[in-house]
């Protein structure tokens, strides 16, 4: 089994896996990259650990006995704010987006590649630790820590929002979005820019997460998400940020 470079991040995992082989096996390989790693394999205890451990990242597998994973994700999001990465067998679209909508920050389909895993688990927890790793990557210059538009501020440093000082409950991956949005202002985005910006691979023209994130993120903001006046959708070509809303 190949491994990839060591990193020193004592970045703490839990994966929530009813297969134990296949968690075992990822287990060894996240571990043997740097990862402390502990296992769940039970649905029914997901949520109590992941309020009691508040692991770094979750992994947590879509089909679980005693809960499946969309009702974990959906129990887990009020208490906790890390990364989850939804593991899922089936290829249905509906299960991707019900997974996003319920506060999934990415999904993998099965079999998963150990290599593909390591990769967005580090992906995901380098834009949560990692100053300024979303912003535009365009222009020259330092980039601002603090964006405020009217009665919304956007804080990338302390990664919170708050709408007329009323903070905004967001999931990881909301926050990357709003800020990629935010401080790309007055300017349209197409999915393919924001796809690759957040997830760090190219755009299959299907994937519908960038959307259902938009859609989520609308009304948190305050928007209208019938007739959006902050975030609007520009046909074919993908989201603008407007400035003065």
């Amino acid at each position: 089994m190949d491994v990839v470079e060591q990193t020193n991040e004592s970045w703490r995992i839990l994966i929530v896996e009813d297969d134990e082989r296949l968690a075992e096996l990822t287990r060894e390989y996240l571990e043997s990259n740097g990862l402390t790693v502990a296992l769940e394999t039970h649905g029914g205890n997901a949520v109590e650990r992941i309020r009691k451990e508040q692991p770094d990242l979750v992994v947590l597998d879509l089909m679980l006995p005693g809960e499946d994973g969309l009702s974990i994700c959906r129990r887990a999001r009020p208490f906790y704010p890390g990364p989850i990465i939804m593991l899922t067998a089936r290829t249905d679209d509906l299960d991707q987006v019900l997974g996003l909508e319920m506060g999934a920050d990415d999904y993998i389909g099965k079999p998963v590649q150990p290599r593909v895993l390591l990769a967005r688990i580090r992906a995901l927890l380098r834009r949560v630790t990692e100053t300024g790793s979303v912003a535009a990557e365009e222009g020259s210059g330092e980039e601002p820590v603090r964006l405020q538009f009217n009665n919304l501020v956007v804080d990338r440093s302390m990664r919170e929002a708050w709408l007329s000082e009323d903070s905004i409950d967001l999931t990881s991956a909301e926050f990357d979005l709003l800020w990629l949005l935010a401080s790309n202002a007055g300017r349209v985005l197409s999915r393919e820019e924001i796809f690759t910006a957040l997830r760090g691979i190219e755009y299959d023209g299907q994937d519908r997460s960038i959307d259902v994130r938009v859609s989520r993120i609308r009304p948190k903001i305050g928007d209208d998400p019938i007739h959006p006046r902050r975030i609007k959708t520009v046909r074919s070509k993908g989201y603008l940020f407007v400035k003065e809303a």
